[in-house]
């Protein structure tokens, strides 16, 4: 309802005017930059302070709605054509202006001119479109991706043709799971390149697109993925730093191997098998990768850069969310393709499974592990996923002072005495630090959660272990018996 939209204050697609500014170019920013992101409301009669319900003059609205509707036709290039209303709210009339996402993009005003007058919607403000980002509404705005377009700098290498077709084959041979399915693989022609729009036919000669660069020898400098591991949890102190170059898809590889490498490694026991299990899903790391580097927009001179810290991974893309696309939308499988030779060729090396599914694929894994959610942001004109480490909340969780000053550093004997071998490394761990989880427990001692549960229950009944306090937020308290 609109009562709850204005109650929730301005955002990125929410702005409140009190009245209808004397210098129509107030507004008509907004409704560019709405325009050519991912569409918004202008709520006139909304005070952007106070967001108390200032209202409209009754005997005004329709003159009002009429005039906004003429200064739009007069001012937007292309035309945009806004949903304008009324609304009642406390007893008083307030008038909104819907912008819906546009298709003949860039929109500008045309007393500006296209490269002064364009503007984007980031984090609750209208700002001018800088170079790249231009350059990115317009090959939207031609249905075209910067992907498939034909590399002039560069001429068609028939070598580097055979080793990309020979990647993808191998791919696809890996993504199989029987020996029949994998008899079943043909091999990759420079035919089935053309017909994935990876290499163009002009006038009977071959000539390398952007995305056959970017799956070769990738000469765009930009095109890389940089990875660093941090101290603490800020993006101060380097403890490791690569920069990973070349075909795109070794690239995220490399990268994907780098965050395993400097998150933690545990173990699950169930029965005689033991299996290495990272404390992130190892999907959701992958899925972060694959999407930052397969949506994101080369037009933009920076790289995707992979941050691993205490608390977080973080994958970063550059560019918006493209073709009017929010947050909410992809959560829910919704998917449009910047670069769709890319994305094409991803599919079929089963990089990527099908378009719109990997966001969804990222939560339920980080639900499966019982984990933080990923969390998606918009940060200026990037893309930002932070996936949460659960190792961070039981570090960083401080051991209450009343209990805290009296753990002796290992059990006394009178504890352990009755208590089996595993059962005493338990009683151990919970002195050293009573907040542990049962999880972690099991991660330090290399054996099953079901394992520790029975083996924390056993000694609770025989009254050595005590829960105090909530199960979030409480902690263990070892008795002396």
């Amino acid at each position: 309802m609109l009562a709850d939209e204005i109650r929730a204050g301005e955002s990125t697609n929410i702005e409140f005017k009190v009245e209808v500014p004397k210098k129509s170019e107030k507004y008509i920013k907004s409704v560019i930059a709405f325009a050519n992101t991912a569409g918004g409301k202008i709520i006139i009669g909304v005070d952007d302070e106070t967001h108390e319900i200032a209202g409209v003059d009754k005997d005004e609205v329709f003159k009002i709605m009429d005039n906004i509707t003429n200064t739009i036709s007069d001012m937007c290039y292309p035309q945009i054509f806004p949903n304008i209303g009324v609304d009642t709210i406390d007893g008083k009339s307030v008038i909104v202006v819907e912008i819906y996402p546009g298709a003949s993009r860039p929109y500008y005003i045309k007393s500006l001119g296209k490269e002064a007058g364009t503007y984007i919607r980031v984090s609750g403000t209208s700002r001018p479109a800088d170079e790249a980002i231009l350059k990115d509404l317009e090959l939207q705005g031609t249905n075209l991706s910067f992907d498939e377009m034909v590399c002039v700098e560069q001429k068609y290498d028939a070598e580097a043709a055979e080793i990309l077709c020979t990647a993808i084959k191998n791919h696809m041979v890996e993504a199989t799971r029987t020996n029949s399915e994998k008899e079943k693989v043909k091999d990759v022609t420079v035919q089935n390149l053309v017909n994935w729009g990876v290499l163009k036919n002009v006038e009977g000669t071959l000539a390398p697109t952007n995305a056959f660069v970017l799956l070769t020898n990738n000469t765009f400098p930009f095109a890389k993925i940089q990875c660093a591991l941090f101290k603490g949890t800020e993006r101060v102190v380097f403890i490791d730093k690569r920069d990973f170059e070349g075909p795109l898809y070794e690239q995220i590889e490399e990268a994907y191997e780098f965050v395993l490498k400097h998150i933690n490694l545990g173990a699950e026991i169930s029965g005689l098998v033991r299996t290495d299990a990272y404390e992130l899903p190892t999907e959701a790391i992958r899925e972060a990768i694959v999407n930052a580097t397969t949506h994101r927009n080369f037009l933009d001179r920076a790289c995707v850069q992979v941050a691993v810290y205490d608390d977080r991974v973080e994958v970063t893309s550059p560019g918006m969310l493209y073709g009017g696309l929010t947050i909410e939308q992809i959560k829910e499988g919704g998917s449009k393709i910047r670069n769709r030779c890319i994305a094409e060729v991803f599919s079929r090396m089963k990089i990527i499974e099908s378009w719109g599914t990997g966001i969804k694929r990222m939560f339920s894994s980080c639900k499966e592990y019982g984990i933080r959610e990923p969390e998606l942001l918009e940060i200026g004109d990037s893309f930002r996923v932070n996936l949460y480490r659960p190792s961070y909340n039981a570090v960083s969780q401080s051991v209450p002072k009343s209990t805290s000053e009296s753990i002796p550093e290992s059990a006394p004997k009178s504890v352990l005495k009755n208590l089996n071998k595993t059962q005493q490394k338990i009683v151990d761990i919970i002195l050293k630090n009573p907040k542990v989880t049962q999880a972690e427990i099991a991660e330090q001692l290399n054996i099953s959660i079901s394992a520790v549960k029975k083996s924390m229950k056993e000694i609770v009944n025989v009254g050595i272990l005590a829960r105090v306090g909530a199960n979030k937020g409480g902690y263990w308290e070892v008795k002396d018996k």
